[in-house]
């Protein structure tokens, strides 16, 4: 199927969703914690917190990372869940560069390690993982349905998924004050600490476009997934799915 969100990219319509959006993050990898962080107000740390307690009853031993960046999530997750191995993915180097250098000053190397992949097409085998997240980068996937049918392909049966996305509250009035604050607030603030007119536009239109809810929950169930349920945090302004193969 076709969401609308793959046709929205950083940079104008030419060229493919997944070049531009690697150039996007390759430009803005030195601000991302900063921004992350100051955009978020800092919840996205508990965000984040909430999504690994999800997966703390299963002890996966083996941990892919999708659209992993600088790497926050999954340095908190390998703390947190202490798995064998940890492995993070994203097509930007730049992002990856500066999560290798966070892990390497946490002393994370011998369990953390970070892969140049194509989400669409994945180099790892059938069932090679006992758990899958994906932090606030599966809206920027070239194609919803592949993505997440290739996680469910390298998913060990029974294993399990976890996606952190950012979504657009509903209700009155966080969904007026976000709207202000996403159109407004993120684009000048993307504009002044990152230089990159264009990313922090792009995210605010991602986010309104992204299926969220109980349509985002049919969509992981049609690839495959079982048992998908998920939670609105924050007034909305986050979503956690969590669905097992």
């Amino acid at each position: 199927m076709n969401y609308p969100q793959e046709h929205i990219k950083p940079y104008g319509k030419d060229g493919k969703k997944s070049e531009q959006v690697k150039e996007m993050f390759d430009n803005i990898a030195p601000f991302y914690d900063k921004l992350n962080h100051t955009l978020s107000m800092g919840i996205d740390r508990s965000w984040r917190k909430k999504a690994i307690k999800a997966l703390r009853p299963f002890r996966p031993r083996r941990i892919m990372d999708v659209a992993t960046g600088t790497g926050d999530f999954a340095i908190l997750a390998c703390r947190e869940l202490q798995p064998d191995a940890l492995i993070g993915i994203d097509i930007s180097e730049g992002m990856m560069n500066v999560g290798r250098e966070k892990v390497s000053r946490v002393h994370l190397s011998d369990k953390i390690s970070f892969v140049r992949e194509d989400c669409l097409a994945l180099s790892f085998a059938d069932t090679s993982f006992d758990a899958v997240t994906v932090a606030f980068g599966i809206r920027n996937f070239e194609s919803l349905d592949k993505g997440l049918s290739e996680i469910c392909r390298v998913l060990k049966a029974g294993g399990h998924l976890v996606i952190l996305e950012l979504s657009a509250p509903e209700r009155f009035p966080m969904k007026q004050l976000f709207s202000i604050y996403s159109k407004v607030v993120i684009p000048f603030l993307g504009k002044c600490i990152s230089k990159d007119n264009n990313a922090y536009t792009y995210l605010p239109q991602s986010i309104r476009a992204f299926p969220q809810g109980e349509v985002m929950q049919e969509v992981i169930r049609r690839a495959g997934f079982s048992k998908v349920h998920f939670k609105r945090l924050t007034f909305g302004i986050c979503t956690l799915y969590i669905a097992e193969k």
